[in-house]
């Protein structure tokens, strides 16, 4: 492999995607690394969990995005360690790799915040492994209680009301109310119940009082059962305890309470502020590391006016395309530039035909189908690849006029 390259992007999410691909198309020769082979769009893991969509609607392989673009490699190895001061990555398999510009836009991993019980018996929701797992666990939880003589209940725990959360708890009541009848029977969807939890006293707490409202209205309408203002201090395998000491039966818990940075950087030696990111310059720069740019998930970004940017994709699109702007004029001598976001707003699903959308800098609001089909355009134009576009607008208008679920979960290995 040639090993002459000008930046070294670690990671193969939105922001590392951007960068390199800008970079690329501007001749500049960059190494893409990532211990997966493929690009994931973690907005729509909750709809594989919950098998709307398919592993290949929300995974396109990374050869296959950079290909034709022949000043970009790609290397699937995990990255070790990085050493920012010679700016030199090093996989697990021993090999290092040496570049002027290293970018780390490695992502984030659960934040189970030292609860106990959590990481052993929570199930993240931040790759296509978590789904899968998830899913898979969900399908075999459904078949035990299919069989159970007794008639026992199951219980689906959510914790953590943000987006994710309040999208997958949508997604698991709409899968009680309408496919289990259909596939198992209208008994075992009455014994299924969906509940979710939070610390704080609102769902999707970053959005407006009627988003949250309309959110939390739609979520229990569809027999979601809300639990807010409480924080959680004990997962079990069979139920999930409150700090108030009330007890919520769980056989499957998700856990969407929030995240943290990666192992790199806490190994990097970069100064790490919330979260465990590293509070970047306003240039998108890690502070006293020259040639070092942190971007994504693994980075706390702020605006042109020192607010700190939520951890969302289009915050990591924009930061990659931005960085990209910035290392060629690196490349080129000449000075960077402040990163400048453009505010697009918000947007969650909140179950069949209802979303909550807050559009722009202005915050024009949406509630119900408006919002769904603004949801759907803006997803669909985000998903990477033509081929993940049309089998997304293939499935979902099956999914939302039949209810079919048609996808295969292979089960996967018990985690007890």
């Amino acid at each position: 492999m040639d090993e002459n390259f000008e930046v070294i992007v670690v990671g193969g999410g939105f922001a590392g995607v951007a960068v390199a691909r800008e970079l690329g198309r501007k001749g500049v020769r960059v190494l893409l690394i990532d211990k997966n082979s493929y690009h994931q769009f973690q907005p729509l893991l909750y709809q594989t969990a919950t098998v709307q969509l398919g592993v290949s609607e929300v995974a396109r392989p990374l050869r296959d995005i950079f290909r034709g673009h022949q000043h970009v490699r790609v290397l699937v190895s995990e990255v070790t360690s990085v050493d920012t001061e010679a700016r030199q990555i090093t996989t697990a398999d021993g090999r290092a790799y040496q570049a002027r510009i290293v970018v780390i836009a490695s992502g984030a991993e659960a934040n189970f915040f030292g609860i106990p019980g959590a990481q052993e018996h929570g199930f993240p929701l931040y790759s296509v492994e978590d789904a899968v797992d998830l899913g898979s666990s969900l399908v075999a939880a459904l078949e035990r209680a299919d069989k159970d003589d007794d008639g026992g209940e199951l219980h689906v725990v959510v914790i953590g009301a943000g987006p994710t959360g309040v999208e997958t708890a949508g997604a698991v009541a709409e899968t009680i109310r309408y496919v289990l009848p259909q596939y198992f029977s209208p008994e075992l969807a009455a014994r299924s119940h969906v509940h979710l939890v939070d610390m704080l006293p609102d769902v999707l707490n970053a959005f407006a009082a009627r988003s949250k409202a309309y959110a939390r209205r739609n979520l229990e309408r569809m027999g979601v059962k809300v639990k807010l203002g409480v924080g959680v201090s004990e997962v079990t395998p069979e139920k999930v305890v409150l700090v108030d000491g009330t007890e919520i039966p769980g056989d499957i818990v998700v856990w969407a309470g929030g995240l943290k940075a990666g192992p790199i950087i806490a190994a990097s030696g970069l100064a790490q502020g919330r979260g465990g990111r590293v509070d970047v310059n306003p240039d998108l720069t890690a502070p006293g590391a020259e040639g070092i740019y942190v971007l994504g998930d693994a980075a706390n970004i702020t605006d042109t006016r020192g607010t700190l940017l939520p951890q969302l994709g289009s915050v990591a699109l924009q930061s990659g395309k931005w960085a990209a702007k910035n290392i060629l004029a690196d490349l080129a001598g000449q000075p960077r530039e402040p990163f400048k976001y453009v505010d697009k707003g918000y947007m969650a699903m909140v179950g069949r035909g209802s979303a909550v959308a807050e559009i722009g800098r202005k915050r024009i609001l949406m509630t119900g189908p408006l919002a769904f089909l603004a949801w759907l355009a803006v997803h669909v134009v985000l998903l990477s690849g033509s081929l993940q576009k049309i089998r997304a607008l293939v499935s979902w208008p099956s999914d939302f006029l039949t209810h079919r679920r048609s996808y295969v979960l292979l089960p996967r290995e018990s985690r007890d």
